[in-house]
């Protein structure tokens, strides 16, 4: 896929997902959340204060009766009320509306609804940007702080995985580093390489993984070649593997704000897909991360 239109086709033409959203109050959500429902991507269940999820919704004069609300006045308890529909049913994934992220992921790790798979949970954003040639995923600038190369395989495997739900047979992750080289000094580098060994001895799987890679020739033929790399996939990974989460997160916001770039994003590693959007996140990215989210979760029935 090169546009992010083309996310939101696929969500369409799949069968409808069900959407549950963990304390719903929250007009940006439900705005995003409305866009989906209207073009057939998820039907909506609303999880929270009944009294104050009917006050917004009328406030953006959207038809309540369009929506399943269940009500509970308590934050926390909406939490694990939302996960618990959501471990019960297979086209079911889970949203954050007006709460903390510690406290619905405290509900979605709990070990007595079952959204635990024993893997690492990890944040994968895919965007669209303008001067590259196709949708590019990278992970993780959200969760991981300082991930360890064993970490860091289970963040490149989560990230295959959603990349797998959108269509790539075998994604090309490229391992991001400050230099190209193998450098001693440079745990990037170093895990770089040990990612590499291990895909091509089969301990990673469904994808191609090459670096240590700069930003530049990851994502730049002519970067690429200048440097004199010979990688196959050099300048045209389909996944960003960043060394740390700062790294991650300055890249993403960079896209965002200075590049005017389009972004979905979605919570993986669990038996579920999570939309944990950001405050600062737009209405548009939010709707785009629920049609992903979709998208994932009907690849996983």
């Amino acid at each position: 896929m090169k546009r992010m239109n083309e996310l939101i086709r696929r969500a369409k033409e799949q069968s409808r997902q069900t959407l549950v959203v963990a304390v719903a109050d929250d007009p940006h959500v439900l705005e995003a959340v409305e866009m989906a429902r209207r073009e057939g991507i998820v039907d909506a269940v609303l999880v929270g204060d009944r009294t104050s999820i009917l006050e917004t919704l009328e406030d953006l004069d959207y038809d309540s009766e369009s929506y399943e609300i269940i009500n509970e006045t308590d934050s926390e308890r909406a939490c694990h009320k939302a996960v618990a529909r959501v471990s019960k049913h297979r086209n079911h994934f889970l949203m954050k509306g007006h709460v903390d992220t510690s406290v619905i992921l405290k509900a979605a790790l709990s070990k007595e609804y079952g959204l635990r798979t024993g893997r690492r949970l990890s944040h994968v954003s895919l965007l669209e940007i303008a001067s590259y040639h196709k949708l590019l995923f990278m992970s993780d600038g959200a969760m991981n702080i300082q991930p360890t190369v064993d970490e860091k395989q289970e963040i490149l495997e989560n990230a295959v995985e959603i990349a797998t739900a959108l269509g790539l047979d075998t994604p090309s992750v490229g391992c991001i580093a400050a230099v190209e080289k193998i450098n001693k000094k440079m745990q990037a580098t170093l895990d770089a390489d040990e990612l590499v060994t291990r895909n091509r001895r089969g301990k990673i799987t469904g994808c191609v993984v090459d670096g240590p890679f700069g930003l530049d020739n990851a994502i730049d033929k002519k970067a690429a070649r200048h440097k004199g790399l010979t990688s196959p996939i050099a300048g045209d990974v389909d996944i960003l593997l960043m060394p740390l989460i700062e790294a991650g997160n300055v890249f993403y916001k960079s896209m965002m704000f200075l590049a005017d770039a389009k972004s979905a994003s979605v919570i993986a590693g669990a038996k579920r897909p999570i939309v944990l959007t950001s405050r600062a996140d737009s209405n548009q990215t939010k709707y785009y991360s629920i049609a992903l989210s979709a998208l994932v979760a009907g690849a996983k029935q």
